[in-house]
């Protein structure tokens, strides 16, 4: 570990499992030890890179200027054609600043803090900064882009106007204070300050901020009418099979119709027909049950569910929200019995039972309640990714439970596809059609590099005849579908995070990011023996620190059988490994990346739809001695372009554990490099584009979220000051913020 290490902490506490039924896991096998990381080769930019620095962008690329042509008769210039991934890859850095190729530029757009309603002051970025309700909210992650024409109608074509909608996930703190907001740091004694809890409500959410190219230069429309912010505390309808059950009744909903805010939401999607969705993600551990509170529901059923959503009884809340008053808004995080009701129409005992949906929100109308679409199902969702549409067939969505240990879901609608659709008067009427009403399947994957899909019904004997918990009806299994999955044996996963559908040939890719409780030689229930799909169990250094398991993740991808997105059945396979370059190649870098190209724990996950440029995002801890988190290029196959290989282990009792798995081609400095590099501490979140493919705009999270929350006061032992180092905004306290990359040349992102 070198000078510049920050120690991780040992858990992250959004990543802890809570699946501990005995379904196979999907992961990859590798003991291995790897001695690692003696020098850090390029330092912090490579000479082809661009540096996002105290004062801007500073070329680090040659200097020299070309001889003047010769005076000759004036031609037309032959256009070059263009190449993908043409650009010379970006080294590994440890540097406080973003750096991009050569011939690339980026800038910061919009920061946690930026006022964008009702007259919000600038943004002093000191810690007396309130109203965060009209401020760009915490953590931007997954994000979409939404054309504007120059009559502020929807245009699928407008490249130099729109609405960048984007998710806040959630904000830096290490306590319970959200430290960076706070002007002493915060409070992290109880009870928690009103005020406080207030502000931290308010940065969580969705953000819907216009964004116009004016003058050659992209920048947020402070003042625009599109304008908008959801919080945790927003009125939001609950919509489809779930709406009006017994599971959603609370003091605030007697009905189980609605239910306040969307929480913790990381990735998400653009639906056929033009709307934004969003996935709440890790939502569980902001609300706190009490000591007894099994006790107090006569141990029913809903202690089984609670528990596999990680609420046991007396779990803490993330902040203490529930602390700051009497006030209904903070009442609602403690999802403890309190009341005398049968139904919990007193008290907040199901509140918790209103999180963990993909939401479905019009970017355009501010007026139209945002829909949480409870036929996907419940859990820790990321993003949403649709399957190619074909008319007169149903639409398929793709979705990961992010946990150790969870399940890859996919829905298939009842309605079949209509063109017509794809322009609709109503987004959120035409959502209902194809949302509200279908099946949700869970995947299972064998061996032979096949897999299925297993129907979540009330009508499947398996799920009926659950002896961990007794489904009521169908809205129950899917409120409850991580209990339903665990009832037809679904496979195990290693944290599926974002998926995308690869648009050349309409294959599913899944970024499954790491985990640590894979093992040739497990032992409780939390631990899992490598297998087909996630094969690798090894040893990876972080300087002197043994990680093991799957430290570094992998990225799987699925191909549908003939019946296209009903298909019940599935091939698969990997198409990267994530590995450091001098891992052993036949047990760990199996993907043969190299120098330009190695990277651990793949969070997002999208493919452009103007260039086809599978764009991958890290949110690692594994490697960070030697980089911070990046974003790499990738052109992708097909299932099945590369070869079966076999990892064998020393198993249980000196047997021999032999796990085939299916490998893609390896990549080549043509088909993968790294294109971005991020300031220190960050995670790499969140990517769209204009529809040329000329404009791509990028989250960069919780930068500086190393810094002790006891160093609040000086500047100089903040582990970053970006982007207020790049000459943006006032203050020098982190923020997360979006940035905007384009090319010098005005040619398309990645050629």
């Amino acid at each position: 570990m070198n000078s510049k290490d920050r120690v991780p902490a040992s858990i992250d506490p959004d990543d802890i499992g809570y699946n501990d039924t005995p379904n196979e896991h999907f992961s990859t096998v590798l003991e291995q030890r790897i001695s690692r990381r003696n020098l850090l080769r390029g330092g912090a930019a490579g000479a082809a890179s661009v540096v996002l620095g105290s004062m801007g962008l500073t070329a680090c690329g040659s200097t020299e200027t070309p001889a003047a042509p010769p005076v000759v008769t004036p031609v037309t210039p032959v256009v070059p054609t263009e190449k993908l991934l043409g650009f010379t890859a970006v080294a590994k850095s440890l540097a406080d600043v973003v750096v991009v190729p050569a011939g690339y530029t980026a800038s910061v757009l919009y920061a946690l803090g930026d006022p964008i309603l009702n007259g919000a002051t600038a943004f002093k970025n000191d810690g007396s900064d309130a109203d965060f309700e009209n401020r760009a909210g915490d953590h931007h992650d997954g994000m979409e882009f939404f054309g504007l024409g120059a009559d502020g109608k929807p245009s699928a074509s407008a490249v130099e106007r729109g609405l960048l909608a984007m998710n806040h996930e959630a904000t830096t703190n290490q306590q319970l204070s959200s430290f960076f907001i706070h002007a002493n740091g915060g409070t992290n004694t109880l009870p928690r300050p009103a005020a406080e809890v207030d502000r931290e409500t308010a940065l969580h959410g969705l953000s819907m901020v216009e964004v116009r190219k004016a003058g050659g230069k992209w920048e947020y429309v402070k003042d625009s009418t599109f304008n908008r912010r959801v919080t945790c505390l927003t009125e939001c309808e609950i919509s489809g099979p779930a709406r009006g059950n017994a599971l959603l009744v609370t003091k605030y909903s007697k009905d189980g119709t609605k239910t306040r805010g969307t929480l913790n939401n990381c990735g998400t999607g653009k639906t056929p027909w033009g709307s934004f969705v969003s996935g709440e993600e890790n939502w569980s551990g902001y609300f706190v049950r009490g000591a007894a509170d099994n006790a107090a529901r006569g141990n029913d059923k809903s202690v089984a569910s609670l528990n596999r959503y990680g609420r046991a009884q007396g779990a803490a809340s993330r902040h203490a929200w529930e602390t700051a008053g009497a006030d209904d808004k903070y009442a609602r995080w403690n999802n403890s019995k309190l009341g005398a009701s049968t139904d919990g129409a007193d008290d907040y005992r199901n509140e918790m039972n209103g999180m963990g949906y993909i939401v479905e929100a019009d970017p355009y109308n501010k007026a139209k309640a945002v829909k949480k679409r409870t036929a996907l199902g419940r859990y820790a969702h990321e993003s949403a990714a649709f399957g190619k549409q074909v008319v007169g067939q149903p639409l398929a969505v793709y979705m990961g439970d992010d946990s150790r240990n969870e399940y890859i879901f996919k829905f298939v609608s009842t309605a079949v596809w209509s063109a017509a659709d794809a322009t609709p008067a109503d987004m959120l009427a035409t959502g209902d059609k194809y949302l509200d009403s279908g099946k949700l399947y869970v995947a299972k994957f064998a061996a032979d590099g096949t897999g299925s899909w297993i129907e979540l019904s009330i009508a499947n004997p398996q799920i009926a005849a659950y002896a961990g918990y007794k489904f009521a009806d169908q809205a129950d299994v899917l409120v409850n579908a991580r209990l339903a999955g665990d009832a037809v044996g679904a496979t195990k996963m290693d944290r599926p995070e974002w998926c995308s559908v690869n648009p050349a040939n309409g294959e599913v890719y899944f970024a499954l990011t790491n985990n640590s409780n894979r093992t040739a030689t497990p032992s409780g229930s939390s631990q899992l023996a490598p297998d087909a799909a996630n094969p690798r169990a090894y040893t990876d250094m972080k300087g002197t620190t043994t990680q093991s398991g799957n430290p570094n993740g992998h990225i799987l991808r699925l191909k549908e059988g003939s019946s296209g997105a009903a298909a019940l059945v599935f091939a698969w396979d990997v198409y990267l490994f994530g590995a450091e370059s001098g891992a052993d190649a036949g047990k760990v870098n199996l993907s043969n990346l190299t120098s330009d190209q190695d990277f651990s724990s793949p969070d997002g996950l999208a493919f452009s739809p103007s260039t086809g440029i599978c764009w991958i995002q890290t949110d690692d801890g594994a490697y960070t001695d030697v980089t911070n988190c990046m974003m790499l290029a990738g052109l992708p196959g097909q299932v099945g372009d590369g070869k079966k290989v076999t990892l064998n282990y020393a198993g249980a009792a000196g047997a021999t554990l032999a796990v085939d798995t299916y490998v893609g081609k390896a990549a080549t400095a043509d088909t993968l490099k790294r294109f971005l590099v991020g300031p220190v501490d960050c995670e790499l979140t969140g990517i769209c584009e204009t529809p040329d493919g000329k404009a791509l705009f990028v989250n960069i999270q919780h930068p500086g979220e190393g810094t002790s929350q006891a160093n609040i006061a000086d500047p100089t032992k903040y582990t970053s000051q970006w982007p207020s180092n790049a000459g943006y905004g006032a203050g020098k306290r982190p923020r997360s913020a979006t940035i905007v990359i384009t090319k010098n040349d005005g040619g398309r992102i990645g050629s």
